[in-house]
């Protein structure tokens, strides 16, 4: 539903560029939808959720997201439940009653940062103070929450987006998304691109940054469901993509090895090392294209990689080889 519900433009966003389309879908393309995700999916429905994402849900014309909602729950059937994307402005108790009414389950808000500056120079309209009430409104009525940041906005920095990352934390979310910030054209955000006014992070500069965001996310235990912009030919044909990438979460997460590599040799005289990871971290510990383990092979170390399958995703044991 791109960019629908949104009372104004944010200095970042042209949804019709980032999805490639500007088609409000009616209670008909739901049902349509639904019957070809059931069919698609047979029971593996039950682990699926109907997702409305693209603009701000609860801003949208009332009937409208009544039609929509009372297609999803007739038809939806067999699926996890409904999940919503809306803007922490648009949540008061009345529109939490009508959503648990029809079905919905979770909510995420496009919450961006948690430093106000930050927000108003990219006219989000809304303040940090607004995400916290709506947070704790959205828990009080037994919605799933979730949260969405957006990294290296204009005006914000490394500092400011550690602590958007541990005041998300502080609000005990269910899920979060990492977006790091891809200028757009057509947005306010492409002319200070342009002018000189607003540098965007690097794309060594987002890795590093969001690598750190996955850890402080995994130590808490709250599910991280997207880290980074989805592929589309439209993004990459109106976006200035030097700091984008298609495989930006697995690069997060080889930089979280590579670091906490360096951390855990850094004491030890022997290059030649036991390391033990849990088997399904081997892709993230090498790097792509075996990135890590080159670079590991030229400091002159070693290695003799050990699986113990009780180790979480990002665990890794260092030991001296005898």
């Amino acid at each position: 539903m791109p960019h629908n519900g949104c009372p104004h433009q944010c200095s970042f966003c042209n949804q019709k560029s980032i999805t490639g389309q500007a088609y409000q879908p009616t209670a008909d393309d739901v049902r349509e939808t639904l019957r070809r995700a059931k069919a698609d999916l047979g029971e593996r429905a039950q682990n699926a959720e109907i997702a409305f994402f693209g603009g701000s849900f609860t801003a949208i014309d009332r009937d409208y997201m009544k039609a929509l909602l009372t297609a999803a729950k007739e038809s939806g059937g067999g699926f996890s439940g409904i999940r919503i994307s809306t803007r922490p402005d648009a949540i008061d108790s009345d529109v939490l009653t009508l959503l648990k009414d029809y079905g919905v389950t979770a909510i995420e808000l496009g919450a961006q940062s948690m430093d106000d500056g930050v927000l108003t120079l990219n006219e989000r309209g809304h303040s940090a103070e607004d995400i916290r009430r709506a947070c704790k409104l959205i828990k009080s009525f037994g919605f799933s929450l979730g949260l969405q940041m957006m990294t290296g906005l204009y005006g914000s920095d490394f500092e400011k987006d550690l602590r958007t990352a541990d005041e998300f934390i502080s609000l005990s979310p269910d899920t979060v998304r990492i977006y790091p910030t891809v200028v757009m054209k057509g947005t306010a955000l492409e002319r200070y691109y342009l002018d000189g006014t607003y540098k965007p992070y690097t794309l060594e500069e987002s890795v590093e940054l969001c690598a750190e965001l996955i850890r402080k996310f995994e130590d808490k235990k709250i599910k991280i469901i997207r880290v980074g912009l989805h592929y589309s030919d439209s993004l990459i044909k109106n976006g200035y993509c030097q700091n984008y990438h298609p495989a930006f979460k697995e690069l997060c997460e080889s930089k979280l090895f590579y670091n906490s590599f360096l951390e855990k040799t850094k004491l030890l005289e022997s290059k030649k090392l036991d390391v033990t990871i849990n088997q399904k971290s081997l892709s993230k510990l090498y790097g792509q294209k075996k990135y890590n383990l080159h670079a590991f092979e030229e400091m002159g170390y070693i290695l003799n990689i050990l699986f113990d399958n009780t180790f979480e995703k990002y665990e890794m044991r260092i030991g001296v080889s005898v």
